[in-house]
């Protein structure tokens, strides 16, 4: 397949970096923190990317790069990494023997696994694929499998892709965020039109969110037409607007937080501020000592505050 060559150096760094990891445990304690989904903002919480959106298949059968001997032969998280690569290997050609490979996974894992054979066999079957989805227990990679398919039709089928977010459960407004943000970058009048006819519907993070994946994912390929798109974005409510110029934020911090400040301040002009708390919103994954330093700069009070209680957090 196209991306073999991807996959097994993937799976060299993956097995490389878990082995600094097991080092590391032996003299230093690991916290694991629990991730909260917070949609009570203003701004709306980053969508997470459902794994193996961009990912093909790296082999077909045994014949690929693992194999269940190779993959038994190994222990521990090394195993179980090797039976997830080995199923996204079977899943085109043998879907049982994917499953298989998926259950041979230690603990909670295996239903990742299973969320990503949902996502890449909808290729092939949607009907089954979303069949697929409907047999894991965890809510959380159920509904995760649900959003991994809409995403895999995005650009090809939109209308199903987004009937397919109204079934994602607990990932549906970033499912409808990730879908239309991928339309944006194909068709961006279609994408703008879509979040105006759902003015009238739905909750008001349902509506704000749309407009951010607008600037969000048009902004990762074409900043000024992300700008053009979201000072078209109707006044009905500030926050429209504003949630569009925060996710252009956003796209151009993910390359450059520098110029994205620049881009802000020179071309946003009105909407600055917005444009900044979503390059403060990035930089605080990274660093939360930045974010902060970023939010000084944002000159309106209310949005300062907002922009400082999320770096905080």
């Amino acid at each position: 397949m196209r991306r073999r060559g991807f996959w097994s150096l993937y799976l060299i760094c993956l097995v490389t970096c878990l082995g600094l990891v097991e080092g590391l445990r032996l003299v230093v304690p690991v916290a694991v923190a629990s991730v909260e989904v917070d949609l009570s903002t203003d701004f709306i919480a980053v969508p997470p990317k459902p794994r193996g959106v961009e990912d093909s298949t790296p082999g077909d059968g045994e014949g690929g790069a693992y194999s269940e001997q190779a993959c038994l032969a190994l222990q521990g998280d090394f195993r179980d990494a090797c039976f997830h690569f080995l199923a996204l290997q079977r899943v085109a050609r043998d879907l049982e023997g994917a499953r298989q490979a998926c259950a041979s996974i230690a603990g909670s894992l295996r239903w990742e696994c299973e969320s990503d054979l949902g996502e890449l066999f909808s290729r092939v079957d949607r009907v089954r694929a979303e069949g697929l989805c409907g047999e894991i227990p965890p809510r959380k990679w159920r509904d995760q499998c649900v959003f991994g398919i809409a995403m895999q039709w995005s650009v090809d089928d939109p209308a199903f892709a987004r009937s397919a977010c109204d079934r994602a459960g607990m990932w549906r407004d970033f499912c409808r965020h990730d879908v239309n943000g991928e339309v944006a970058q194909q068709d961006p009048e279609e994408a703008l039109a879509w979040c105006v006819g759902e003015l009238g519907g739905g909750t008001l993070l349902q509506r704000k969110t749309c407009f951010h994946g607008l600037g969000k994912y048009l902004g990762r390929v074409d900043a000024a037409k992300a700008l053009e798109i979201c000072l078209r974005v109707p006044g009905d409510d500030p926050l429209y607007q504003e949630n569009c110029f925060h996710g252009i934020g956003w796209a151009l911090s993910e390359s450059d937080p520098g110029m994205a400040l620049g881009f802000c301040e020179q071309e946003v002009r009105g909407g600055a501020d917005s444009c900044r708390l979503g390059v403060s919103a990035h930089a605080k994954r990274l660093d939360p000592v930045r974010a902060l330093e970023i939010c000084a700069q944002v000159q309106r009070d209310d949005l300062r505050k907002r922009c400082e209680g999320f770096a905080r957090r």
